[in-house]
């Protein structure tokens, strides 16, 4: 009688191990989107804290008598122009990336100019809300190389979750996401030296 039941016991048994895998894989989809989102947060989190900085740095620049207008508004449309691109971190595209990295390229750009500029104010040089302001932008292009080292782990982690098979053949609405690919020097922190024992001539 038992024999009668055997296979019937058995594929209800691969049926389940089957079952309780699909649950396995489907969940840890999500797992890995989720923290993909979440590292996609904090690299934004990054990016705004430097761009408050910079409209605090730019109302205390704006302050020194024959401050050059137009690296001010330099930096004040690169820094708009950076706002308005937004990464949809569900759908991250390589074309997608190219943008915000080119916007964000050019906010650099910009405050470097900004900051080789003020070398030839000493009294903005030695502005004590000035030299706070830079440190605190120093210390921000650090945490924004961590968000987005932390940010393309994240995606190498999901990315090899869902395109690796078998999981794939269940996970195909899960796409590949892109990572980024930094613009010569925009990894870096903007790096200005500037001599406060010299004095302007």
């Amino acid at each position: 009688m038992m024999r009668k039941f055997l296979p019937w016991m058995i594929g209800g048994g691969l049926l389940l191990i089957l079952l309780f895998w699909y649950i396995s894989v489907k969940n840890g989809a999500i797992t890995v989107d989720q923290a993909v989102k979440k590292e996609w947060g904090n690299v934004e989190t990054s990016y705004q804290r430097r761009n408050d900085l910079i409209g605090n740095l730019v109302k205390t620049v704006k302050g020194a008598a024959e401050f050059e207008k137009s690296t001010l508004e330099a930096v004040i449309a690169a820094r708009s122009k950076a706002t308005s691109i937004t990464v949809d971190p569900t759908n991250i595209t390589p074309e997608q990336f190219e943008q915000f990295n080119q916007a964000q390229s050019g906010v650099s750009s910009a405050l470097s100019r900004l900051l080789v500029t003020v070398e030839k104010y000493p009294d903005l040089k030695a502005n004590q809300n000035f030299l706070k302001l830079q440190d605190e932008l120093a210390s921000t292009e650090n945490q924004i190389l961590t968000a987005r080292t932390r940010f393309n782990e994240s995606v190498e982690a999901y990315n090899n979750y869902v395109l690796k098979m078998p999981r794939n053949l269940i996970l195909s609405e899960y796409k590949e996401k892109a990572v980024f690919k930094a613009v010569a020097g925009a990894e870096k922190p903007v790096e200005v030296e500037f001599d406060f024992n010299n004095e302007k001539k």
